[in-house]
């Protein structure tokens, strides 16, 4: 399978302008950066089950006292995501995509919550699941993992997000870590972003229904569009959210959007999913640029 031609078009039109705008403004793009990792923390995190909200989760990164009391484990996980993604942002120019440096952030988001396990795969009478799926056992995954690093470096053919689609949905089955195997395919999916110049994106919790599905596709059928139109779709929306800070736009809520141009709510919502307009989500508002002109 592969990403529709459509979004293909747009996602090169999106990259192209972003690239222009870019240049002289890396200080703006890592305020943009700064700003948005609690978010991307807290989705990642969520998406796992933590219980913490997006303001619990600002406030652990800041060091500042909840209104209640949470475990030290969702303390760490919050905070030991927030380095990991921190550090892969900075060093993402010479953090390749290898056996090594995936051990690595691996052992930078477990330490502290399970040092037996961090930085480490499985091994042998090391068994995990999710669901109904039953991961490899521990004997091939060593084997497994670099063969799909190495199908991943060596495809010079498909689009771009296809491979890193099909990356994560392999890296997902194989299931090589005790624990933290899902945010570690998150993080080596902005890895895989950073490295080609785009910027990270947000899988966001409130749409995991339609992620899992994505892995079920994938094990039923070896169908990965589900994934692919997730990943092309937050590109979009990732690219259009900086673009509009690189302009300078006023920045408004699509609500007060709607509100102003008496537009329906549903149709124009709609089409900031579809990403046909330039919207995209901060803390979980959809946004859009006040001088945007829609054509109905």
């Amino acid at each position: 399978m592969a990403t529709n031609k459509a979004l293909r078009g747009q996602i090169k039109e999106l990259k192209k302008e972003f690239d222009s705008l870019r240049v002289g403004k890396e200080s703006l793009l890592a305020m943009v950066d700064d700003v948005e990792i609690p978010e991307n923390v807290y989705n990642s995190n969520a998406i796992e089950n933590s219980t913490l909200t997006l303001k619990e989760t600002e406030k652990i990164l800041l060091d500042q006292e909840l209104g209640r009391d949470v475990s030290v484990r969702e303390v760490f996980e919050a905070k030991n995501l927030a380095r990991v993604i921190e550090y892969k942002r900075k060093n993402n120019q010479k953090l390749e995509l290898t056996k090594e440096n995936i051990l690595l952030l691996h052992q930078m988001l477990i330490g502290g919550i399970d040092d037996s396990i961090a930085g480490r795969f499985r091994k042998k009478g090391e068994y995990v699941r999710v669901g109904t799926h039953i991961a490899p056992a521990p004997e091939h995954l060593e084997r497994m993992i670099e063969e799909i690093l190495r199908e991943y470096a060596s495809d010079h053919e498909a689009y771009f997000l296809d491979k890193i689609a099909k990356f994560h949905l392999d890296f997902e089955t194989i299931h090589p870590f005790c624990d933290g195997n899902g945010r570690m395919g998150r993080v080596l999916i902005n890895l895989q972003l950073l490295s080609l110049g785009f910027p990270r994106i947000i899988i966001r919790n409130k749409e995991k229904d339609v992620y899992y599905k994505a892995f079920r596709e994938y094990k039923d059928r070896k169908d990965a569009r589900i994934i692919e139109k997730i990943l092309a779709l937050a590109i979009a929306e990732s690219l259009h959210k900086r673009i509009a800070y690189l302009k300078g736009e006023n920045i408004v809520s699509l609500s007060e959007f709607i509100k102003k141009h008496s537009l329906a709510p549903s149709s124009i919502t709609n089409a900031a999913k579809r990403q046909s307009i330039p919207a995209f989500r901060e803390k979980g508002v959809w946004k859009i640029s006040g001088s945007f002109v829609y054509k109905k």
